[in-house]
C-alpha cells in the first residue's frame, strides 16, 4: 500500500520505526523503493551528492523539481518528501505557499520540507493550511551553516537545549506531520521525542528518535567527499563501482570486450554486395 502521512502518525501510535533514504533519481527510488522503505526524501543534499557544491545554498526550485519528479516517477509505495531549497521560503509566507505548492504539482512530491523552528513556523501554518503536509527540521539545519560557522553538533547547551525543544513543540502546534531532528546529543533528542505527538526522524540524534534518515550515497559508500560520524555503511557500492570501471576499461582495451555475445550478426552475402 502507498504510504502517506497517516503512515507516520500511526508508526509513532504503534511504537513502530519508521524508515527514511533519500534518492535524487528513477532508478535510485526504484531501487529503494521495491526495498520497502516507508519514505524517500528528495534532500537538497543533492548539492553536494549529485551535483558537487560545497554546501545545500546553490540548490534551485528548479533543482528540486528535475529530480523530485524523477523519483516520484520510480517511487510507487514510499511517501515522496521533497526539501524546499534555500531561500525559497525563508523571504515571506507567501513565498513559501507558492514555491512548497511548485514542488506538489510539478516535482509530485506527497509532501514537503523545510528548516527551521519557531521562525519559521507561519510559512508551516500556511503550507499545512494550504493542504500540503510538512515535515520540519530542526538541530543542524544546513541551509543556515553560515550563521552556525559550521557543521556542529546543536543543543548541548541547556539555551540551546531549550531553543531545541521551544522549536519541537512550535512546528507541531504549526501542524508539521513530523520533524527531522540533526546532529543533537541522543539524550536530547530522545526526551523530545518522548514529549511529541507527532513522530521525529532522526540524523546524527540516537536511537531514540522514531525513526531514522540518511543519505543513501552515503550509507553504500558512494559519497567520499567526507563522512558525518552518525554514518553507517551498509554496503561497499562505491568499491564494487569503481572495480567494476576498471574491469570495463581493461577489457575494451585489450580487446575481450565486446564479444560475440554482445553483438548482432548479419548474412554474409549482404556484406559481399557492399563491394
Amino acid at each position: 500500500m502507498k504510504k502517506t502521512v497517516v503512515t507516520f502518525a500511526q508508526a509513532k501510535k504503534n511504537h513502530e520505526k519508521l524508515t527514511m533514504l533519500t534518492a535524487y533519481d528513477y532508478s535510485t527510488a526504484k531501487l529503494i523503493d521495491s526495498a520497502g522503505i516507508d519514505a524517500i526524501l528528495v534532500g537538497d543534499s543533492l548539492g553536494n551528492v549529485m551535483l558537487g557544491y560545497e554546501d545545500t545554498l546553490s540548490v534551485t526550485m528548479e533543482d528540486m523539481i528535475h529530480h523530485g519528479a524523477a523519483v516520484a516517477r520510480g517511487a510507487k509505495e514510499a511517501l515522496v518528501i521533497v526539501d524546499m531549497p534555500f531561500m525559497s521560503y525563508q523571504t515571506s509566507v507567501y513565498d513559501a505557499v507558492v514555491n512548497a505548492g511548485r514542488l506538489m504539482k510539478e516535482a509530485r512530491a506527497q509532501a514537503v520540507k523545510l528548516e527551521g523552528g519557531v521562525e519559521v513556523c507561519p510559512q508551516i501554518k500556511a503550507i499545512t493550511d494550504a493542504g500540503i503536509p510538512v515535515m520540519a527540521h530542526i538541530g543542524l539545519t544546513p541551509q543556515s551553516i553560515n550563521a552556525f560557522g559550521g557543521f556542529k553538533v546543536q543543543g548541548k547547551s541547556e539555551a540551546a537545549a531549550k531553543k531545541f525543544f521551544t522549536d519541537a513543540l512550535a512546528v507541531q502546534e504549526a501542524g508539521a506531520f513530523s520533524v527531522t531532528f540533526e546532529c543533537v546529543p541522543e539524550k536530547l533528542a530522545t526526551y523530545v521525542t518522548n514529549k511529541l505527538d507527532i513522530p521525529t526522524i532522526g540524523i546524527g540524534a540516537g536511537a531514540g528518535c522514531d525513526g531514522q534518515v540518511l543519505v543513501y550515497a552515503d550509507m553504500l559508500g558512494m559519497f567520499s567527499d567526507f563522512t558525518p560520524k552518525f554514518v553507517k555503511r551498509f554496503g561497499e557500492t562505491g568499491q564494487v563501482m569503481t572495480d567494476a570501471f576498471k574491469a570495463y576499461i581493461e577489457e575494451v582495451k585489450n580487446g575481450t570486450y565486446p564479444t560475440a555475445t554482445h553483438t548482432y550478426a548479419i548474412d554474409d552475402d549482404v556484406i559481399e554486395k557492399l563491394y
